[in-house]
This record gives C-alpha cells, sequence and structure tokens, in this order.
C-alpha cells in the first residue's frame, strides 16, 4: 500500500524568505521577501501559518520560533538558471533547468518584430521593457487612434500583448499571442507569451482576469506527465495549466483570485481523486509584489491564513500538504521583477511526522521526488526524495 493516496502543492507565487547565496548574479542582494515585509509591517500576524513552522524556517519578525510546528519545514534553494514562474514550477515539477530563458533589456529584436508584424496584421506599439499598468496609459491614445497592440516586456522572460478590449476583441488577442508564441521559439524561445487585455479610459485603465499566458511546452517529462501516465488524477488550479501547457494535467480550473483559487482548491480535496492537487495563488507576484504594494502583500498573506484551516480540514487521511513558492519578488526591494530567493517549505498531514526540521534542500525539485516517491510512480528526471525522513 503506498505512504499517500494524494499530494497537495499550493504555490504562493514570489513568497521568498530571502537571497539566495548566488543573488548578486541577479542583482537581488538584500532581497527578502517575508523578511522585509515583517519588518515593514512591524511583525507578521499568520497564526496558521506559524503553527506549521514558518518562523521556525528561520527568524522572522512577529513569528514564534520556540512553538511545536505541526509538520515539517525548511526552506529550497533554486538549481536552474533564473527566478521566473516557468523555470520556478518545471523545477518544481522535478525538472532543473541549465540555461535561463532569453530576457530583452533594450526590447525585442527588429527581426522579431517585423516578424510580429507581417504574421499578425498589425503594428507593435512600445516594445520595451515597462510595468503593465504604466505603459498602456502611456499609450492608450496611440493604441486607441491606430489600433496596434502593445507590446511590453519586463526583466522575466516575457512578451507581453497588452490591447484594449473594444479596440482587438480578446479572442483576437489570444490569437495574436499564438502567433507570437510560434514565433518566440529557439533563440528568441521566452518563457511566456502573456495576452493582457485592459478596459477603461484614458486615466482610468485596469487589467482584466482575462489575462492568458502561452507558455514554452516543458522540454523533457514533469511530475505530472508522471502521474498521468500513471492514471492518476493531476488537477491543476490558477495558471498551472499554462504554465505546463496543459502538459500532464488531467482536469483544471484557470482562476485568477486568491481566494478564488483557494475555493477550486477546496473543491478538488472534496472530490473523489488520487494523485495531485497543483494550486497557484498569482496574486501575491502579479498585484502586490510587482506593483511594490507591502500593505497589499501582507494582507493577501493574511487572507490566505484564514483559509488555510478550511484546507486543512478538507485533508484526507492519506493526504499530504506543501505549501511553497516559486521564487521571491519583494515588494520593499528596488524595480519592479522577480529576486532570487530561497522558498519557504511547509508539510504537514497525518502521515507526516510533526516539529522536523528539513533544513535547505538545494533544489526544489526534491519536493517532486518525493512525491512521485511517495505516490509510487518512477522518479522525476531531478531531485532527491527525502520521503523517509518525513514519514512517521
Amino acid at each position: 500500500m503506498q505512504p499517500i493516496g494524494r499530494a497537495i502543492i499550493i504555490v504562493l507565487d514570489s513568497v521568498g524568505i530571502g537571497e539566495l547565496p548566488d543573488a548578486a548574479d541577479y542583482g537581488d542582494v538584500g532581497a527578502d521577501t517575508l523578511g522585509n515585509i515583517a519588518r515593514e509591517v512591524g511583525g507578521l500576524d499568520l497564526p496558521n501559518l506559524e503553527a506549521l513552522g514558518l518562523g521556525k524556517i528561520r527568524n522572522l519578525s512577529g513569528m514564534n520560533d520556540e512553538l511545536t510546528a505541526a509538520g515539517v519545514y525548511g526552506k529550497m534553494a533554486e538549481a536552474s538558471a533564473g527566478k521566473d514562474t516557468t523555470t520556478g514550477h518545471w523545477e518544481l515539477a522535478g525538472l532543473i533547468s541549465s540555461q535561463p530563458f532569453p530576457t530583452y533589456p533594450e526590447g525585442f529584436p527588429e527581426e522579431v518584430i517585423a516578424e510580429f508584424q507581417e504574421k499578425t496584421g498589425y503594428g507593435a506599439l512600445g516594445n520595451k521593457p515597462a510595468s503593465g499598468t504604466v505603459i498602456i496609459e502611456e499609450l492608450i491614445e496611440e493604441h486607441l487612434e491606430t489600433g496596434d497592440p502593445i507590446v511590453y516586456t519586463s526583466a522575466d522572460s516575457v512578451f507581453q500583448v497588452a490591447a484594449h478590449e473594444e479596440v482587438i476583441p480578446v479572442p483576437k488577442l489570444y490569437e495574436i499571442c499564438q502567433i507570437a508564441r510560434e514565433i518566440l521559439t529557439g533563440e528568441h524561445g521566452v518563457a511566456r507569451v502573456i495576452a493582457r487585455p485592459f478596459i477603461g479610459e484614458p486615466g482610468e485603465l485596469s487589467r482584466t482576469d482575462r489575462r492568458k499566458d502561452f507558455s514554452l511546452a516543458p522540454p523533457k517529462k514533469t511530475l505530472l506527465n508522471i502521474l498521468e501516465d500513471d492514471g492518476q488524477d493531476v488537477l491543476a488550479v490558477g495558471k498551472i495549466n499554462d504554465i505546463f501547457t496543459d502538459s500532464g494535467i488531467t482536469d483544471y480550473n484557470h482562476v485568477i483570485d486568491n481566494m478564488e483559487c483557494v475555493d477550486a482548491t477546496l473543491d478538488y480535496l472534496r472530490q473523489d481523486n488520487r494523485g495531485l492537487i497543483f494550486s497557484n495563488l498569482v496574486e501575491y507576484d502579479m498585484v502586490y509584489g510587482h506593483r511594490r504594494d507591502v500593505a497589499g502583500y501582507y494582507q493577501a498573506l493574511q487572507d490566505f491564513d484564514r483559509r488555510l484551516p478550511e484546507i486543512l480540514d478538507s485533508l484526507r487521511d492519506d493526504d499530504l500538504l506543501a505549501i511553497t513558492a516559486d521564487h521571491g519578488c519583494d515588494p520593499t526591494f528596488r524595480g519592479t521583477d522577480h529576486t532570487r530567493e530561497y522558498v519557504p517549505l511547509l508539510l504537514t498531514g497525518s502521515k507526516i511526522r510533526e516539529d522536523l526540521d528539513l533544513g535547505i534542500r538545494n533544489t526544489y525539485a526534491d519536493l517532486a521526488a518525493t512525491i512521485a516517491d511517495l505516490l509510487q510512480v518512477e522518479p522525476t528526471i531531478d531531485g532527491a526524495s527525502f520521503k523517509e525522513e518525513i514519514l512517521l
């Protein structure tokens, strides 16, 4: 009989827990998402995450590091090159990326833009690194006049295409992005092409929840494919299906709002399934981290903490719950980009030991290797299982 019947991974997108040893290579010395938020708000009040051992991973203002944790706690280093969403999630699923995705601090080269214009029939406004909320206001008049989409990037490996929904309808915007995805391969194979629809009047524009990511497909099998091949369920919540281009996913609920993602996770928890539930709560990163909104970020952490008992109460006796992140995005740090950080790891379930310090894992892929081991499927490509350490 296998040790567990179901694993649940909840990714608190961008909730890092301190700079990695190679942070200097990424310009991120001093980045510390949770630590700096704790300092800014005068201490964290997250009692349910605290009970699982969050404050025992490392000292965090306001968190008790002497309690008996109701599970296993530790942190994981990113072994992959990069600090983007796709790289982080692929590694969480057992695939380390040795080469970083290309980035474009000067905008995309002329040959890329020319092919984009030729194949879509549209021009390309902008073509530079920018904050999405800033560039749509900057170029809205030209966008309304020409009908051309706004193209921009960031420090991440992304090709973002923004358009007012009344200028370019959302289905057409998706079509444009799919064409861009087909162009951006090989040398210019960015991690994600992102459709960014927005609404409103100049000066009062807002991006809508009809954002869609067009990711590169993982180059090799991940934990998701291994589980699907074994006939197990792989249930995705949030943008997980986009990140993995639906590869290895048997069902998904593509909601965006953090609390809707919690609701969707609870729906899957209450169903009769076995295998993996993989959830991403994106608003920490998308809404608060990139916009450097410390108060909003902290409120979002408290919102999840209040919902955590519902998740714990919905676990079956053979469930393993893992709460982690995919990179950092310190809202107190300079710039508006992701930060190269450790990510927290909290594990709990009726078959999981309590108050165990797992220490520092050298790669996120160790989590995938452990889940593969617990669900008795073939090993992931990368990662080392810590099953024997955490089971009762």
